[in-house]
């Protein structure tokens, strides 16, 4: 009978590679050297070498002003969801610099085909109108460009759900820059909204409810105190002012007295009942109009908070 030998398995390895790099093998310490000059990583605490002949993500050339930089920088701009080609897209100078005169007709309709080609097919032409008129409203009510890129992004996924048909570009595109507003928490009432856009305010709020839900984008409530601050600032009330109008607020929403009411109406009275306290008066008038409501929700909304969060305003 044959002897038969037990093979032992040979204890396998320990790779050091299959270790996160992020953290010691020997010392488990996250306290870790990239020495760049030398292309190693080691441990400071222990002083094990973890990695060596690490790849350099940096540029290979230096720069010491911004001159250089510029002129030895070889990316692209950053992809920009306002624009339809996503800026990726060529131009040829309309500059006739250093053409011959019998190149010039060649180069004239090699511009009007690039053109051309550039937006080719409906769903191009709309996304590029819609985009601009993105941009342009966008400028009109003092946005900023996060603001600009997240409606552009809406819209070209409300573009690639088939969720334009049936609706206006104005009314898609408006609603587009409300919601962006809301999820940039830079509030915009959508009166503000419809001033610059031909859809009306019944039309924008309906569509702007739709999108929401078709692309699942979850939106909070806004808040009265989001407005003070732009209200404060055009009424040229002081920061006090500011500070109790938020804080009149932040008291009326916790009592319960928001609860289905308008926050552009909860701001301008609170910003009402602020100007007394400090004694910086403003009319009823004034307040209301640039809040965009009426003289008579703001009195309501003031007899309100006056009564139930015990003011003593006169």
């Amino acid at each position: 009978m044959k002897n038969k030998r037990s093979l032992k398995k040979r204890p396998e390895k320990e790779d050091i590679n299959q270790t996160p790099r992020n953290i010691c093998p020997e010392c488990n310490s996250t306290d870790l050297d990239y020495n760049h000059s030398r292309a190693e990583v080691t441990c400071k605490h222990c002083g094990l070498v973890i990695d060596e002949n690490i790849i350099d993500h940096g540029p290979e050339w230096r720069a010491f002003n911004s001159e250089q930089r510029d002129s030895r920088t070889r990316t692209g701009a950053p992809l920009k969801n306002g624009i339809h080609d996503f800026g990726l897209g060529t131009d040829i100078d309309w500059k006739n610099n250093n053409i011959s005169p019998k190149n010039i007709a060649g180069y004239y309709r090699m511009r009007k085909w690039n053109k051309k080609l550039r937006i080719s097919g409906s769903r191009q032409r709309n996304l590029a109108f819609a985009l601009s008129q993105i941009d342009r409203k966008c400028s009109n009510l003092g946005l900023p460009r996060n603001v600009r890129e997240n409606a552009s992004l809406i819209y070209r996924r409300a573009l690639e759900n088939r969720l334009i048909m049936g609706r206006t570009v104005e009314g898609v595109v408006s609603a587009s820059i409300y919601i962006a507003c809301r999820e940039c928490s830079i509030p915009r009432t959508l009166d503000e909204i419809a001033e610059e856009s031909s859809a009306s305010r019944k039309d924008i709020g309906r569509i702007h409810r739709s999108l929401s839900r078709e692309l699942k984008i979850k939106l909070t409530p806004t808040s009265a105190a989001d407005y003070i601050p732009r209200f404060a600032t055009e009424l040229e009330l002081s920061n006090e002012s500011q500070v109790k109008a938020i804080k009149i607020a932040e008291e009326s929403k916790s009592e319960g007295l928001t609860n289905g009411k308008g926050p552009s109406g909860i701001a301008a009275a609170a910003l009402y009942i602020a100007s007394l306290m400090v004694n910086e008066r403003k009319s009823q008038k004034d307040i209301a109009e640039v809040a965009g409501v009426t003289e008579v929700t703001l009195r309501n909304r003031y007899k309100e908070m006056s009564e139930n969060l015990n003011l003593a305003v006169i």
